[in-house]
């Protein structure tokens, strides 16, 4: 893909979003920054004027369908095209146990954090098949190796890959590169951002649960995600050269500690053997 193309990029109000943002329109994209709060867009164009790049920035709500499709008609009516999309927008959820979450708070997540994705998808696809685009998703190590204690944001991510991996041979066969980015932990977002007075409200609430809970927050802050961080710079730099890559792979991990974590589970870490077997399923032998 030519770095002169049209990008949208989805939650872009802070880390991943808003590095990759950033990275993109210095690497030459048409960069569109979305963000579901507008009034939250002062860090974004301030990155970006430090940068020295100019970023189209417009409200996008992944949860509301009139938002996503007034913001990717307005994209193609601006620009005559579309050529990638960045589904990045996401959430957390952390509950210890499910015994402690609710109904609400889960399907919230699932709305976001998968539903988002696929609304966002569904309304680019026809414009991405058009330019023969490329749509990569955000995923997380979390997607593919289930993690205690975040169940529902596991489970999402679970459902990310399982779509992305089901829509890429066919995507592909019409000319569309579908790939997920995996990151592990990323200290400086919103989701790296784990305050003491929450530790301690979510132990002391954990019931039976507590010294579990306990050992797993002294693991996360000794030898867990903490000592295996990376900036999100580094991360929105793994996405825009899956952008430009010629034959992107499907499963794109953004650090040796990613892909090792990944190797734990998978014997196919990059996707490449199951989309090669899948493209024979619809008699489409040829790779994305």
């Amino acid at each position: 893909m030519t770095a002169d193309g049209v990008l949208l990029i989805t939650g872009c109000s802070s880390g991943i979003g808003l590095a990759t943002a950033v990275a993109a329109a210095r690497a030459g994209f048409t960069t569109v920054a979305t963000l579901r709060d507008p009034a939250r867009a002062e860090a974004l164009l301030k990155a970006a004027e430090q940068a020295g790049v100019t970023l189209d920035v417009r409200p996008l709500d992944v949860t509301d369908p009139v938002s996503v499709t007034a913001c990717v008609d307005g994209v193609a009516a601006a620009y005559g095209r579309l050529d990638a999309v960045v589904n990045n927008a996401g959430v957390s959820n952390f509950d210890p146990t499910l015994e402690m979450s609710t109904d609400a708070a889960l399907r919230a997540n699932l709305e976001v954090n998968f539903f988002g994705v696929i609304a966002v998808s569904r309304a680019a696809l026809p414009r991405l098949r058009a330019s023969g685009g490329r749509l990569v998703t955000i995923g997380s190590v979390h997607g593919v190796v289930g993690q205690p204690f975040n169940e529902a944001y596991c489970a999402a991510k679970f459902a990310v890959e399982g779509f992305m991996e089901s829509l890429a041979p066919v995507a592909g066969a019409h000319g569309v590169r579908v790939s997920v980015v995996v990151p592990g932990f990323v200290p400086d977002t919103a989701f790296g951002v784990f305050p003491d007075i929450d530790r301690r409200t979510i132990e002391a609430a954990s019931g039976p649960y507590a010294p579990t809970f306990a050992d797993y927050l002294a693991w996360v802050g000794g030898q867990g995600w903490e000592a295996a961080g990376q900036p999100a710079r580094e991360v929105a730099e793994v996405v825009v050269r899956t952008l430009r890559a010629e034959r992107p792979a499907f499963r794109v991990p953004t650090n040796a500690w990613a892909a090792e974590h990944l190797a734990h589970k998978l014997a196919d870490p990059d996707g490449s053997a199951v989309q090669t077997l899948a493209r024979t399923w619809i008699g489409h032998t040829e790779p994305n």
